[in-house]
């Protein structure tokens, strides 16, 4: 009875022992990771110089290796109390930080569409219509026009990489009867002088904001000014959800203008804007990790039929290509129509 005794009591102090060991290496991932957020947040928008900006960051990252120290020893109780009441200090001053309103926002980016429809009718107030000539010169043209929704007839994908085939850019953009296309971008409202960056825009650095432009704008200052490697996918989508869809956009555009958000570059960027808005009018999206690794979206549309799958998808990358149609063309009138030359189209779904 005494050994039986004796081998719970060990088997009782072994589980406690164990139980005790996740509860602080999982303690431990928590301040590491939280610190390392922390200290990230407080460098990129603790509005003060940067050097009184990088000591405070650095104390909290200090404060977060001194209490992954703490738990342990016999000091962990009041080292966690400490940190996690300094945590919800940040997070509190993190909740206060909303995006600007007016700001000096770089010209491609200085306005938010918006829209209203009345029956068939789309209206757009501050669709852009640049005519680039190179990065820095170019001829500010923001319209008004007007959109018949009966005469919509699909949509097409457009895939920008601008660094390696992991990451590019996303732009939808709609076609009508006769040749008419309306793009729309999802993009990072910047300030003068300012660039995009993957990292400070997870920490609140920029708006969102929804551009609605003609294609040689929003697609030709890409692939004739920028030389990025522009790729057309046309889309499988009927009539019907392609009018859904963007509708959708300019609900969120509307949205957009009325309260501003902040671009994010794993949650809120161009790809999971597009992903949100279509599971709103009743696509079918499921999770995938090529929805954050979004160079690799023309794949996922494949494999979900998407496109056009008659053809094998290196063929269809290799038509998909833009550069020396767009380049031949040099940003005419007939710049939309030349692009898609010899581009696959696949039959529309008759259902929504």
């Amino acid at each position: 009875m005494k050994a039986a005794g004796a081998v719970w009591l060990l088997q009782e102090v072994g589980l406690r022992l164990i139980l005790r060991a996740i509860l602080v290496i999982a303690l431990v991932l928590i301040v590491i990771l939280t610190s390392v957020w922390a200290s990230l947040a407080l460098w990129y928008r603790l509005p003060v110089a940067d050097i009184p900006r990088g000591v405070i960051a650095g104390l909290f990252a200090v404060l977060g290796l001194f209490t992954v120290v703490m738990l342990f020893g016999r000091w962990r109780l009041k080292a966690m109390i400490v940190y996690a009441v300094t945590f919800a200090l940040v997070c509190v001053w993190w909740s206060t930080i909303q995006p600007d309103r007016n700001a000096d926002w770089a010209p491609d980016v200085a306005r938010q569409v918006t829209g209203t429809v009345d029956g068939d009718v789309l209206t757009l107030t501050d669709l852009r219509d640049f005519e680039w000539r190179s990065n820095t010169d170019f001829t500010e043209r923001w319209e008004n026009r007007s959109f018949d929704l009966s005469r919509i007839e699909g949509v097409d994908l457009f895939m920008s990489y601008w660094a390696g085939p992991e990451m590019a850019h996303f732009i939808l953009s709609f076609g009508f009867q006769g040749g008419e296309q309306l793009a729309w971008s999802v993009e990072v409202r910047r300030r003068k002088g300012g660039a995009f960056s993957p990292i400070a825009d997870l920490f609140k650095t920029n708006p969102l904001v929804i551009i609605a432009a003609d294609e040689r704008d929003v697609v030709g200052v890409r692939s004739n000014v920028r030389g990025e490697d522009v790729q057309i996918y046309r889309l499988r989508a009927s009539p019907q959800a392609a009018r859904r869809l963007l509708l959708e956009y300019v609900a969120d555009a509307n949205a957009l203008a009325r309260k501003p958000e902040f671009y994010n570059s794993l949650t809120t960027n161009c790809t999971t804007t597009v992903v949100k808005m279509m599971r709103a009018v009743g696509g079918t999206i499921p999770l995938d990790w090529r929805l954050i690794v979004n160079g690799y979206l023309p794949d996922y549309a494949y494999d979900h039929d998407a496109v056009d799958t008659s053809i094998p998808l290196a063929q269809l990358r290799q038509s998909a290509h833009i550069a020396e149609r767009a380049k031949a063309d040099g940003l005419s009138e007939d710049f939309s129509k030349a692009i898609r030359v010899g581009v696959p189209a696949p039959a529309k779904r008759t259902a929504p």
